[in-house]
């Protein structure tokens, strides 16, 4: 198991807590997504520095783990909570994000200081299979797939979620809109340190053939159609990545789709986004990559969010 704390990592964020979205210090760009309801649309275009450090998951980051789980799922039929003690079960594996703590005495705030600001992991849906979680995401993602692609990419995906030969790890990166994407390159890169190690001492979730990714995404919501499906017909709509550094994972897909979840984003959990005033419709992106192309994957990241 790793050490309580693993690293540190330092970034400009917009001052919040998980309780009120704001303005982030990367760009113009505004959401209330994980966030609970607020009369003010106001940004907050004041920024702060704050240092967080990563520590292993443990039983105390079951409410924000399975917070950050239900602003990924929304209204899906998604067992979160099953979900969540999963993944803290498994606390070889993935991280989470907290503040850094202050010298400074602030008792106002002592339950925000200790509070969940993201975390990353890995479900193994290969391993994990009879469980009510992973065939719920499963046929979630068959489900969606169905609806929004051609027939070929629906049995890609059916093939490649069904053979038990070459396991599936469904990456699950997760963390409020205000901490930057900076701190994405040590989580990632310590998140493939323990899939190896677990894979070396034939633990679970360490043997995946395929990983796949849930990416939260935006479009112009003017320029998108329902009816267009996957594949020669694909509408070349620029997508827009919540977790920036999922965009490289995208570039590097052998099979990737788009779905929307505008009806599902009616709530202050789902967001109401918009960049530079230009409304955006909200969608989630899967994508699937080989074990195998992984390092490279690092590689850019480590180019583009290296601080």
């Amino acid at each position: 198991m790793a050490t309580p704390a693993k690293r540190r990592a330092r970034g400009p964020a917009g001052e919040q807590s998980s309780h009120s979205g704001s303005s982030s210090s990367e760009g113009s760009h505004s959401s209330s997504e994980g966030s609970e309801c607020s009369d003010s649309d106001e940004p907050i275009d004041e920024e702060v520095n704050v240092e967080f450090e990563a520590h292993s998951i443990s039983d105390n980051d079951y409410n924000g783990i399975k917070k950050l789980l239900q602003q990924l799922f929304l209204k899906a039929a998604v067992n979160t909570a099953e979900l969540t003690d999963i993944l803290i079960q498994q606390n070889h594996i993935g991280s989470i994000i907290k503040q850094a703590e202050v010298q400074e005495d602030s008792s106002d705030d002592e339950e925000d200081d200790d509070e969940v600001l993201g975390f990353i992991s890995c479900l193994n849906l290969t391993e994990r299979k009879g469980t009510e979680c992973a065939e719920q995401i499963k046929e979630l993602l068959l489900s969606r797939c169905e609806q929004s692609c051609e027939h070929r990419v629906l049995e890609q995906l059916s093939k490649l979620l069904n053979d038990s030969t070459k396991p599936v790890g469904l990456i699950l990166s997760e963390r409020f809109i205000n901490v930057p994407p900076q701190i994405a390159l040590p989580m990632h890169q310590q998140l493939q340190k323990e899939l190896t190690e677990a894979q070396r001492t034939n633990k679970p979730c360490g043997k995946c053939h395929y990983y796949l990714l849930i990416s939260k995404t935006f479009t112009e919501a003017t320029k998108s159609s329902s009816k267009r499906r996957e594949g020669r017909n694909q509408p070349k709509e620029e997508l827009m990545f919540a977790n920036a550094e999922e965009e490289f994972f995208h570039e590097k897909a052998l099979l990737k789709f788009s779905y929307s979840v505008q009806e599902e984003s009616d709530t202050c959990l789902g967001g109401r986004w918009s960049f530079d005033d230009v409304p955006m419709k909200p969608l989630r992106t899967v994508i699937v990559v080989p074990a195998d192309g992984i390092h490279g994957i690092m590689e850019k990241l480590k180019d583009y969010l290296s601080l």
